[in-house]
């Protein structure tokens, strides 16, 4: 499948939980980290007229009412839904709790057939917000009435609001609060994206002078560690190889992508090969206090698959359950592509660190946990690190993992 934008997930605003230790559930999660995708089988009839390469693949890709990727009557069966004009639960998998429409839940039907499990998707489906001026409170699509200089479809916020189902993948607690950012300016320089050799995509935040923190399974691309890549800064001018790694001699990409036994080990420290954070600054790392948690105001910035190139951010969402496995479930509006990132908080001195995006669990009783590895998991190993005595070379090597965590 050809995704509309390079896909690579997360989301916030609801009631806020009491903070409390909670310990770490053992059930298998089909929802660990943000890059899996469990799209496959189950194809649609093909029809006369599925003549596009990328027909039957459950996304509609006709130009008006899907991606515009196939000519117009070549994608009959992707598309009959949405052409219809109203979404339905003609799927086999309809009516099951869980959103299965591509993108925005499993990948299991066609879209526009799971209306009850996903909500009404009819106005924001095949849109994104990947426009420069997105987010700021104008529509600038042709016609809208703005300044004309977003593409059709690429202006989703500022066109057709703000409001979304609370059943999507993209979590965002049933408001998209993102904003766009300042990419000069401290905190937000201080993110970069990670372009990975096995063609990952992720976000990552400069925690020293040449070392960038971000989650552990942004290394493993296809199920395989490899971690070599890039780290492109959010102004796009500046990027560095990676030359090193250090994850938690206890991860294990299965494990984490199959239960939540270790979901406080999905982090991981990159060295890079030029000291960015010599020009653009970088953030220091500490855990959170538990009883601080309920009144912090925390930040996060991200890549992510529905903003294109460009940095989207939430300014002051909060911390709604501190864990006892090193972990927290916040608020913040994220999805595919904000995988490690990092949460925030301003101090007298600048901006902390103190926790990196990773997963959502599942929720029974609303919208769907999303997951940060908290900072304590990883600062004790930070300072051998950024001093070059632990760590194992991107391209093979001596292995030398941080022992416990």
């Amino acid at each position: 499948m050809r995704l509309m934008a390079a896909a690579v997930l997360i989301a916030g605003c609801v009631g806020v939980s009491a903070i409390t230790g909670v310990a770490p559930a053992s059930a298998p999660s089909h929802h660990a980290g943000k890059q899996q995708d469990r799209s496959g089988g189950k194809p649609p009839v093909p029809g006369p007229r599925d003549t596009c390469v990328w027909a039957n693949d459950y996304e509609c890709d006709e130009p008006g009412i899907g991606t515009g990727a196939c000519a117009v009557n070549t994608d009959e069966s992707d598309c009959r839904a949405i052409r219809s004009g109203a979404d339905n639960d003609s799927c086999q998998w309809a009516n099951d709790g869980e959103c299965d429409e591509p993108l925005f839940g499993t990948g299991q039907c066609v879209q526009g057939t799971d209306r009850s499990d996903c909500g009404d998707l009819f106005s924001i489906r095949n849109r994104l917000d990947s426009c420069v001026s997105a987010f700021n409170g104008v529509c600038d699509e042709p016609g809208r009435g703005g300044s004309d200089q977003c593409e059709a479809r690429s202006d989703r916020a500022d066109c057709q609001g703000r409001a979304r189902p609370l059943g999507i993948n993209d979590h965002f607690f049933g408001n998209d609060d993102r904003v766009r950012v300042n990419v000069d300016e401290a905190p937000w320089r201080f993110v970069g994206r990670l372009e990975m050799s096995g063609g990952a995509q992720c976000s990552a935040t400069l925690v020293g002078r040449n070392v960038v923190a971000t989650a552990a399974h942004c290394l493993y691309g296809a199920g395989t560690l490899d971690a070599r890549g890039r780290f492109v800064s959010a102004s796009g001018a500046l990027s560095a190889r990676i030359t090193d790694y250090l994850i938690d001699t206890g991860y294990s990409y299965v494990r984490f992508s199959t239960t939540e036994e270790i979901s406080g080990l999905d982090w991981a420290l990159l060295r890079l090969d030029q000291p960015l954070g010599d020009t653009l600054g970088y953030a220091s790392v500490r855990g959170l206090a538990r009883e601080r948690a309920a009144l912090t105001s925390i930040m996060q910035a991200g890549y992510a698959w529905d903003t294109g190139a460009h940095l989207a951010a939430n300014l002051a969402c909060r911390i709604v359950e501190m864990r006892l496995d090193q972990t927290f479930a916040h608020q913040c509006d994220t999805t595919r592509g904000d995988s490690g990132s990092g949460l925030l908080v301003r101090t007298p001195r600048g901006f902390d660190l103190i926790g990196i995006d990773s997963a959502f669990r599942p929720n029974t009783d609303g919208p769907q946990h999303y997951v940060a590895v908290s900072a304590s998991a990883f600062a004790p190993h930070l300072a051998a690190f950024v001093a070059g005595r632990t760590g194992v070379p991107s391209d093979g090597g001596a292995r030398i993992k941080a022992r416990g965590g």
